[in-house]
């Protein structure tokens, strides 16, 4: 016959795991033990509830009217930051956020539920069933998630609850910075997109990066690419050009490098946010990735091992082809030493690093992130390898200027292009105490997988959809209320038709009927890749900033999913923006939707 412990903790140990779970990111919490002396069970889940309270930044532990000698020497073993005390009165409040309730009475999970609401707090109640003597009840915001968990368990066994309360923290872009193929900075980038400027160009031998290779295969290559258009960064020394004697200046330093390194210095200044002082280097990371990183070094390299030269092979050439160390030298530059963070996947790149570092902020790893996406992979390997997959356009190799046509129905395929975008991101409340720039909140984050195909998106458009549906929710916003979209559409015929139905199936009736309005700037850009979702990040936060909706070039016959009341913005646009969302989908299947809203 099973003795006490052994028949309840086998139905305990789900329950701890949810609430391991639920309190992945919370940033306070009070937890309030009620144990039964000399019961096992309860020893057991003293044991396990300060394990997993001790990831909790600023955590305090209320056991009521026990000796708790070996508890409290587990909790200081276990974090130096929680607090554990037995008088419920003593409660140190004023330690906590403004916000946190300052006396909860707990009879019951429902109650403690009930307390918060009465406090403006929006909160979650995880009833677990079997163990609960109250129903589940659910609430949701944009904000602030307050999780709640009550276990009452059998009679003469412990009753546990736990309290937990997140400060609001909402993240704000501060700084911006850009290099693109409309130009080396933001306003002049910003002026020429929404003038309804292309930065694309027809491809030469020259653009191929083929200097190790003879005149004769350099000109077979070029005469072997079916696509010879691309969107280039203007160098030059004069205004709004990038300057490679400034950028490009050591053997380290490959062009992706070199352009993530100028938009991060736009954007730190913008944001005026160059730390002296050792404690916000400490809280300062970088998240900044890549697609593909330098293939044209890679080649070179190959070549010098084909000519047997393999002993002048530079000793830069892994530390300069790694993506990662976009983030690496932008770290090293500025002393930042919080976070050093390269998400790579795709053309979503942009859009995750800046995801992802608003999280870092949130669980406590950061006070501010440098992030975006940054690529350079124009080149004979790179444009030969996208032009066998049927990615590229290729019918307009006389006319480069109309070759990037989101949305229409001549569209063949995309244009490559090249540069980096960079967001400084910080929470509000920082951002506010050293009176910076706020240009807008990035309130919502959504991600997702299409599980379908190395390439091409489903018809239904699921991944997308998700994507697009789980940043909604995380803003705690409906459909509705986004003003502006600025879709990832590459101009490639099954993607953008894919995503315009995706469009339609997340707003519904608000996209049919003509107040959502939405774009694609890659009609003006090209592709940029890894950096694409960076960039169209930073023209979603400039929408809102100025009140004006991006136009989509070359739609000159639209595709027949659209009609009237259902189109892409032809013109640029004056509006009021308070919402922008802006897609970014990648090879693999990889989907993310970032969504920003004005303060």
């Amino acid at each position: 016959m099973l003795n006490r412990e052994e028949e309840v903790w086998p139905r305990m140990m789900p329950i701890i795991q949810e609430m391991k779970t639920s309190l992945l990111g919370i940033m306070e919490a009070e937890v309030v033990y009620y144990p039964r002396s000399g019961n096992k069970v309860a020893h057991r889940i003293a044991n396990e509830t300060t394990t997993f309270m001790s990831f909790v930044p600023n955590c305090i532990v209320n056991i009521p009217d026990l000796p708790i000698d070996w508890l409290n020497h587990r909790l200081t073993k276990q974090s130096n930051r929680s607090l554990l005390i037995q008088d419920k009165k003593k409660l140190p409040c004023s330690s906590l956020s403004p916000s946190y309730p300052a006396v909860i009475t707990v009879v019951s999970a429902r109650e403690m539920a009930t307390s918060f609401l009465r406090r403006n707090l929006n909160t979650t109640l995880f009833s677990l069933n079997r163990f609960i003597s109250t129903s589940s009840s659910s609430y949701s915001s944009s904000h602030r998630r307050v999780v709640v968990t009550g276990l009452r368990l059998l009679q003469n066994l412990p009753c546990l609850y736990i309290c937990v309360n997140s400060s609001e923290l909402n993240f704000v872009a501060s700084g911006l910075g850009m290099v693109t193929p409309l130009g080396r900075g933001v306003e002049t980038t910003w002026r020429r997109l929404i003038g309804g400027e292309s930065g694309i160009r027809g491809l030469t031998p020259d653009d191929l990066k083929m200097s190790s290779f003879d005149e004769e295969t350099k000109l077979y290559t070029f005469d072997q690419l079916s696509s010879k258009v691309a969107a280039f960064v203007p160098y030059g020394s004069n205004p709004g050009e990038f300057d490679e004697g400034l950028w490009l200046n050591s053997k380290a330093i490959a062009k992706f490098i070199g352009y993530a390194l100028c938009a991060a210095d736009e954007a730190l200044r913008d944001a005026e946010w160059l730390p002296t002082e050792e404690e916000e280097k400490e809280r300062t990371g970088v998240s900044i990735g890549g697609g593909i990183g330098s293939i044209s070094d890679i080649v070179e390299a190959a070549q010098m091992i084909c000519e047997k030269r393999l002993r002048r092979l530079s000793p830069f050439f892994i530390p300069k082809i790694l993506v990662n160390m976009a983030s690496g030298h932008v770290s090293m530059k500025y002393g930042f030493q919080g976070p050093n963070h390269a998400a790579v996947t795709a053309c979503a790149t942009g859009a995750h690093s800046i995801g992802d570092a608003t999280r870092m902020i949130q669980f406590g790893d950061a006070d501010v992130m440098v992030a975006g996406g940054t690529e350079s992979s124009i080149d004979a390997l790179s444009v030969a390898g996208f032009s066998r997959s049927r990615a590229l356009s290729t019918k307009f190799n006389s006319s480069p200027q109309e070759a990037s046509r989101p949305f229409d129905c001549g569209r063949d395929g995309f244009v490559i292009g090249e540069g980096s975008g960079v967001i400084v991101l910080e929470e509000l409340e920082h951002a506010k105490r050293r009176g910076a720039k706020i240009y807008a909140e990035l309130c919502g984050y959504g991600m997702s997988g299409d599980a379908h195909h190395i390439t091409q998106p489903p018809e239904d458009g699921k991944g997308a959809v998700l994507a697009m549906t789980r940043a909604i929710k995380q803003s705690g916003l409906s459909p509705n209320e986004v003003d502006y979209v600025n879709a990832h559409a590459t101009s490639t015929p099954i993607g953008d038709a894919v995503e315009a139905r995706a469009i339609k199936t997340v707003f519904s009736d608000h996209a049919t009927s003509g107040t959502l309005a939405f774009s694609s700037t890659k009609g003006a850009t090209g592709h940029l890749l890894g950096a694409a979702g960076a960039v169209e990040a930073i023209f979603s936060v400039l929408a809102i900033h100025h009140g004006v909706a991006p136009l989509t070039l070359n739609v000159k016959n639209p595709d027949p999913i659209f009609d009237k009341s259902f189109m892409p913005l032809t013109t640029s646009k004056e509006m009021l923006v308070k919402t922008a969302m802006s897609n970014s989908f990648g090879f693999g299947g990889t989907n993310a939707s970032l969504l920003f809203a004005s303060i």
